[in-house]
């Protein structure tokens, strides 16, 4: 509740300096690798060296990938559980987590080995550049396994409180890398090869320090039992790093698509198949420092938005999205002039041995980085977007640029060479920007609306619980249309004991200091990817967890009825709980439906499916179980019998239970 109070009185230009910053510098620590090894090789092999790195690069984005939809889910995992105070699954978590994104490395290393040359080519690589991208590659394979270990453990330590030791260990690897580069191809005249030995060094000095972390966990102890698979937790980490794995695999997507174009177009050109290719390796390399720095901002400031939404302090939302959009702005311009004023001075910072790549690097580096602010601003606007939720929003959104730039980088080659795929990005980023700027105005209109009514109702009457005795927790879920609710209410009216409902949010937003509206639409219509990555987002998490706690706060108080918010998960390890599921067939829920809502048929049936689902996406989630799997309770009944009838069978079998 101390940090919910921060999050909400603090300055929030406070709060983004302190958040965004570790973030900004976490994600410019992860770059440094690649452009590390891209200058050292630029200017000890050539471009033809770094055209060979670009074609490796989709291969370890991939793995980079991998490892974050282990390493943000077990993350976020361990968040949610540390905020129910449900330790005991967590080394289960991080141990599953670890052993999956590892065994993933396995595979990438007997993919790329057993397809060998063949795969480089594939992705781009040419005759002129093919055994250099081989020498690289085969070194930096043979690390993926422990390098995507660390990627993983990373997430895990900064989720565990420990986000300088995260960052110091990719920081040493980082600095091992920068001096071994030089010291391998220079001094030891070992060519790329020395350059990818020293990138696994690297890698292996970050892998140790991220291990020994695992002895001296703050929240965690592991044993070989936690290794163990478990199926039904890994559903829940994936569920919850699906996002970083898209992230990543549009970036792989991108590049190879490119790779391939450049090489085909290049080759009909005067600069031929390896300088285009060598170029938009550096292009890339800068583009992702300033890209990295924008989502730096934009991700670090997801718990301070999340949190300000879900309290309905819109005034405080409105600020936030305004300095977001001011920092990342100023630094793209900023940056933008230096491309555009001293493109060489950049070019040949990664080497430059040739005067005809000189000329093309330059050129495209102006037409390609030219439009960098709108990128940054587009992105972050995608990831404001799904700190307050709006996941529909958001994620068409985030991938909006590079499927347009995939489409026009397919076109523009017919039009102008080589050099449109270069025009490309501008291109996307002016069409990506336009709609993006219509869904934020529309956004800032209803931010304004929502601060004044808001403002209007403030509405604050403490929830009391109701007195009750020892006795049973009854938990009901049910599907939408099946009258569940109300057989509850029957049910406690006979026994003679409270209901829980709507109180379940009321008193999670008094524990939380989020709104009860922002509560109450965790559980709203959303299909089951959009739910994962809205239930993803900082304040959702906070939602689940202030939910969880009012559920157990209530069961305290003694014998009781709970309808639905999952409930009987919830209360899964808690004695003397008898869990229900209310069904009812179709056209039954239909006709119920109907007379509560004045819906038509149609709007009814669609309703019904959408509630369902929404609930179904939401308990998998929370849980990793399936929510109408009937083995998960202790009495299934259809209520199309009667809601009297329903709640005289719960009642005996209560009776039957307690005697």
């Amino acid at each position: 509740m101390e940090k919910n109070n921060y999050l909400a009185t603090e300055r929030v230009s406070k709060l983004l300096r302190q958040f965004a910053i570790p973030c900004i510098c976490s994600l410019v620590i992860s770059c440094l690798y690649n452009i590390v090894d891209q200058i050292f090789v630029g200017n000890g092999i050539g471009y033809l060296g770094n055209a060979a790195t670009g074609v490796i690069f989709p291969i370890t984005v991939i793995g980079w990938g991998m490892s974050l939809f282990f390493g943000d889910g077990a993350a976020a995992a361990l968040s949610m559980a540390l905020g129910r105070n449900e330790t005991e699954d967590i080394p289960k978590y991080i141990a599953n987590s670890i052993l999956c994104s590892f065994l993933s490395g396995i595979i990438i290393i007997a993919i790329s080995y057993g397809f060998g040359d063949s795969l480089l080519l594939l992705i781009g690589a040419t005759g002129a550049n093919l055994s250099l991208a081989h020498e690289y590659g085969f070194i930096v394979f043979a690390m993926m396994p422990l390098a995507m270990v660390q990627n993983t453990l990373a997430s895990i330590i900064r989720a565990d409180g420990s986000p300088r030791y995260a960052m110091g260990a990719m920081l040493v690897g980082a600095i091992i890398n920068i001096i071994g580069d030089p010291v391998a191809i220079f001094v030891l005249n070992m060519g790329i090869k020395g350059a990818a030995y020293a990138t696994i060094l690297g890698q292996f000095a970050s892998f140790l320090i991220c291990a020994v972390y695992l002895t001296k966990g703050k929240t965690f102890k592991l044993s070989l039992s936690s290794f163990k698979l478990d199926y039904s937790l890994l559903k829940r980490i994936m569920a919850l790093g699906t996002s970083s794995l898209f992230t990543q695999l549009s970036i792989v997507v991108i590049t190879v698509v490119n790779n391939i174009l450049l090489v085909k177009y290049g080759a009909q050109s005067v600069y031929g198949a390896d300088i285009p290719l060598a170029a938009f390796v550096v292009i890339m390399k800068l583009f992702q420092i300033v890209l990295n720095i924008a989502i730096g901002i934009a991700a670090g400031a997801q718990p301070i938005v999340g949190f300000n939404y879900g309290a309905k302090l819109y005034g405080r939302v409105k600020e936030l999205l305004k300095l977001i959009l001011t920092w990342t702005a100023v630094i793209c311009l900023f940056c933008t002039v230096l491309f555009e004023a001293v493109p060489h001075l950049f070019i040949n910072l990664f080497g430059a041995d040739s005067e005809l790549y000189t000329q093309f690097a330059v050129q495209c580096l102006r037409i390609y980085l030219s439009l960098i602010v709108f990128t940054c601003v587009q992105k972050v606007c995608a990831i404001f977007l799904q700190s307050i939720g709006h996941a529909k929003a958001s994620a068409p959104l985030s991938l909006l640029r590079d499927a347009l730039l995939i489409v026009i980088s397919l076109i523009a080659p017919f039009l102008l060479g080589v050099t449109g795929i270069f025009w490309a990005a501008p291109i996307a980023d002016i069409i990506a920007m336009s709609i993006t700027a219509v869904v934020m105005v529309r956004l800032w209109k209803k931010l304004c609306q929502q601060e004044g009514e808001a403002n209007a109702s403030q509405e604050n009457t403490p929830l009391v619980l109701q007195p009750s005795h020892k006795g049973t927790i009854i938990t009901i879920s049910r599907e939408h249309g099946s009258a569940g609710k109300r057989v509850g209410q029957l049910v406690a009216e006979k026994l003679g004991i409270p209901c829980y409902y709507k109180e379940v949010i009321a008193l999670a937003a008094q524990e939380s200091g989020l709104a009860k509206e922002f509560i109450s639409d965790i559980n709203s219509d959303e299909n089951a990817v959009m739910k994962n990555l809205y239930l993803s987002t900082n304040a959702v998490q906070s939602a689940i967890v202030a939910q969880d706690k009012a559920i157990k706060m209530i069961a305290d108080t003694g014998a009781c009825v709970i309808v639905g918010r999952a409930a009987d998960y919830v209360l899964r390890n808690h004695e003397n709980v008898v869990r229900i599921f209310i069904y009812a067939p179709k056209k039954y829920r239909i006709k119920k439906v109907m007379e509560m809502y004045g819906d038509t048929e149609a709007a009814a049936s669609k309703s019904i499916a959408h509630s369902d689902s929404a609930r179904s996406a939401y308990y998998k989630n929370i849980s990793g179980r399936d929510w109408n799997d009937p083995h998960g309770y202790d009495i299934c009944i259809d209520s199309s019998i009667g809601e009297e009838q329903a709640a005289n069978l719960i009642c005996n079998y209560i009776n039957h239970h307690n005697s």
